[in-house]
């Protein structure tokens, strides 16, 4: 018997779940730690996009622009919504929005790592795993892209907010459990992309599965950031 249940949980750090690397294959990320708690935040903080401010408008496209505006049929859009006047007012006008939503309910999920490759880290594809201990079968993965630039032999701590958290299907022996003992707990790296354009995959995990958008990578490399998959 299955029931569906939210579950109101507080995780705590446990013990690393990397999968073991086997022959020729050899992870070049170290996770030291990780853990997963509830949290509360505004709901922007679990936005998977980030975009870049547009170009100033100067004093010499200005005139090019005016020339342009004489030529162009009605409806164009007014370049002086670029200028750095209306931008920060744009700004100014979300970041009132964001203070006034209310926060959701989410989870943050933290994890440190270490580099143990000789060359950059540019981009970490990893996931987070419950596996419920009363019902092994039921395995949920959450997957994350974070942009992170990391040096050789250097450590990087990453954190992410997410309104999804452990599986919603519990086996009903799992109730009569303690919340912090109901699923087992790791991190997996499966995919790392290096400074020189090199990567290293974990075997049996594709990156072209996820489908991903051209912009998610270019998005996620400019600004140090991390989203889910």
């Amino acid at each position: 018997m299955r029931i569906l249940l939210l579950l109101p949980l507080i995780l705590m750090p446990g013990l690393i779940s990397q999968n073991p690397s086997t022959g020729e294959e050899s992870t070049p990320v170290l996770v030291s730690s990780f853990k997963l708690i509830k949290d509360r935040k505004p709901i922007e903080n679990a936005a998977t996009a980030t975009y870049a401010p547009a170009p100033e408008i100067n004093s010499t496209n200005k005139v090019i622009e005016r020339q342009k505006r004489a030529n162009a049929p009605a409806g164009d859009r007014d370049p002086n919504t670029g200028t750095i006047d209306a931008r920060s007012a744009e700004i100014d006008r979300i970041i009132q929005e964001s203070r006034e939503a209310p926060p959701v309910d989410g989870f943050t999920y933290s994890i440190r790592v270490q580099n143990g490759s000789g060359k950059i880290i540019q981009i970490l594809f990893w996931e987070y795993q419950f596996r419920e201990i009363a019902n092994p079968a039921n395995l949920t993965r959450r997957q994350f892209l974070c942009s992170a630039k990391i040096t050789p032999d250097k450590g990087k701590d990453l954190q992410v907010f997410s309104l999804l958290g452990p599986s919603n299907v519990v086996d009903v022996k799992s109730l009569a459990k303690r919340s912090a003992s109901q699923f087992e707990e790791g991190v997996v790296i499966n995919r790392v992309e290096f400074a020189d354009g090199t990567f290293w995959q974990r075997k049996g995990w594709d990156v072209n599965e996820l489908r991903l958008i051209p912009k998610a990578r270019s998005e996620t490399r400019n600004v140090p950031m991390c989203r889910s998959l």
